[in-house]
């Protein structure tokens, strides 16, 4: 098949197909969009083009990268854009060989999540009950994503109808269009029925300014309609300096990693937490256990007393 005439289509056709044929999400697409641009305009200043260039290219490219000081997992995540970029071009024609097809990846260095203890938590709960110009909206967001472990994209385009009838359980349309049910605890149920009524208030006022009554739970006048995940990620680091924590530990994913490992804490097993998370592997939800064996060691080489023998030696 003749390939794309200009470097836009060769991008535009292949996001395309990872739209509909994989269910890649929004999020997915945008980063692949921006790393075969940053990596064609590499190719630009070498004479280079997605249909000429060779696997030292790519290489060269990845060590460019390595020196500018990105992050390994941003490095990796570039080259599995190529990779997946270049056996489309192969598959579909474009070009006669997939010059990626024998480049390994940074070897991964195993890390563990940012988690929050439960006082942590809590003290982020009560800031966000007087917090900012909607304390109903601040509080309903952190009890509901405390109580659920939903990543934040989801929170922040949970539709409007997720919240009437005082709902025990959200259904919630995660990655690649995955449906789940997540059960609401009293306090997250609480905080939203406080945030729908003040949300009927500010629809009355929105309506005599001829503004339409929006689909979203939590609504913006930007342009996807609601909430935007800066704008809550801004929230959250807000949050964290009136508790008292540094906005370097606290984030939207930080609270799912501790909804996770909380519950684990509490007993519950990595299957249900698997399905909570809408993790397909679960070899993802591993992780948690690894945090917690960490906060185990940790309290016996802090307080057991053989463990300080040498300190009062």
């Amino acid at each position: 098949m003749t390939p794309p005439r200009d470097t836009k289509q060769w991008i535009s056709i292949f996001l395309d197909a990872q739209a509909s044929e994989l269910a890649a999400a929004q999020n997915t697409l945008l980063a692949y969009g921006r790393d075969l641009l940053d990596f064609y305009a590499y190719l630009k200043k070498s004479k280079q083009d997605f249909s000429s260039c060779a696997q030292n290219n790519i290489e060269s490219y990845l060590e460019r990268c390595a020196a500018s000081g990105l992050a390994q997992s941003t490095r990796a995540r570039r080259l599995s854009s190529i990779k997946q970029f270049f056996r489309f071009s192969y598959d579909e024609g474009w070009r006669s060989d997939n010059p990626a097809l024998k480049i390994g990846g940074p070897k991964k260095t195993a890390s563990l999540p940012k988690t929050l203890s439960h006082a942590q938590v809590n003290a982020l709960l009560k800031a966000a009950e007087k917090s900012g110009p909607e304390p109903a909206r601040t509080n309903c967001m952190l009890q509901v994503l405390y109580a659920t472990g939903l990543r934040v994209s989801e929170l922040v385009s949970l539709p409007r109808s997720a919240a009437e009838g005082d709902p025990k359980l959200l259904y919630i349309k995660g990655k690649g269009g995955k449906e789940r049910i997540v059960p609401l605890s009293t306090p997250a149920r609480s905080a939203l029925n406080a945030w729908r009524d003040r949300l009927e208030e500010i629809d009355a006022e929105r309506a005599q300014k001829g503004v339409a009554r929006s689909k979203y739970l939590f609504p913006s006048t930007g342009k996807s309609g609601h909430l935007s995940r800066i704008r809550f990620h801004g929230i959250i680091k807000d949050l964290a300096i009136q508790a008292g924590i540094s906005p370097s530990m606290v984030s939207p994913h930080t609270l799912r990693h501790a909804f996770a490992t909380h519950l684990l804490e509490g007993g519950a097993d990595l299957r249900s937490i698997q399905a909570l998370l809408g993790h397909a592997d679960i070899g993802t939800t591993e992780i948690y256990t690894h945090i917690l064996e960490e906060r185990l060691r940790t309290l016996v080489t802090d307080h057991h007393p053989l463990s300080n023998a040498g300190k009062h030696s």
